[in-house]
């Protein structure tokens, strides 16, 4: 699947949810989602004619939780195949590896308001594991790594929100001091960590047909 350019609004409403790409923008009036009467395609009488197949059910949910962590068909089958192969519930594994992507973890941080800005953070060489410049959004952290600002990009206008907002929260995995953007791995993610709406037994059933 090639990197999609068009508008994010249409992909939340073709997954009729919110999919936060746009971050705390999606929360503003001018959201799509703001107010579900005028969405299209809303009206329950015109989703009724239609009755989704269990393949079509499937389909959306891989589509949707693709879209929300924004990764590719060819890397989201990556971290199906490598989920599956680990001791554990695969669909509860594929997530926690996804969630491990360094684009996410940044994101998870607070530094960027979306995945998407995420990403081009990471992709601008803005951001350091264990000291080391890593501009591969793909890369998994693991337990111990330490995942900071670059030190001659922190003094750039672009943190001064996270610098100056008090009591930051992060998720329980991840530890963050905004005087110094810098944050620490303290554990890997489960599932009951992630708060994105995803029933992932849905796609591992798609997968394994």
């Amino acid at each position: 699947m090639a990197k999609y350019t068009g508008p994010v609004c249409r992909l939340c409403r073709r997954e009729g949810c919110k999919l936060y790409l746009k971050g705390a923008r999606c929360n503003s009036e001018k959201c799509a989602f703001y107010d579900r009467k005028n969405v299209p395609g809303s009206d329950p009488k015109a989703r009724s004619r239609k009755k989704a197949s269990g393949y079509s059910v499937q389909l959306r949910e891989k589509q949707k939780t693709k879209r929300y962590y924004g990764v590719t068909e060819k890397q989201f089958k990556m971290y199906y195949d490598t989920a599956s192969e680990m001791r554990g519930i695969t669909g509860e594994n594929m997530l926690t590896l996804i969630e491990r992507r360094l684009d996410n973890v940044v994101y998870r941080l607070g530094l960027g308001v979306s995945r998407a800005q995420a990403r081009q953070i990471v992709c601008h060489g803005h951001i350091t594991v264990n000291g080391k410049r890593v501009d591969i959004p793909s890369y998994l952290v693991k337990v111990g790594d330490v995942i900071a600002v670059k030190e001659n990009k922190q003094d750039s206008v672009m943190w001064e929100d996270v610098k100056q907002t008090k009591n930051l929260s992060v998720v329980k995995w991840l530890t963050f001091d905004n005087t110094t953007l810098t944050g620490t791995v303290v554990a890997l993610p489960e599932r009951e960590d992630i708060d994105l709406d995803i029933q992932e037994h849905l796609i591992v059933e798609l997968y394994s047909k």
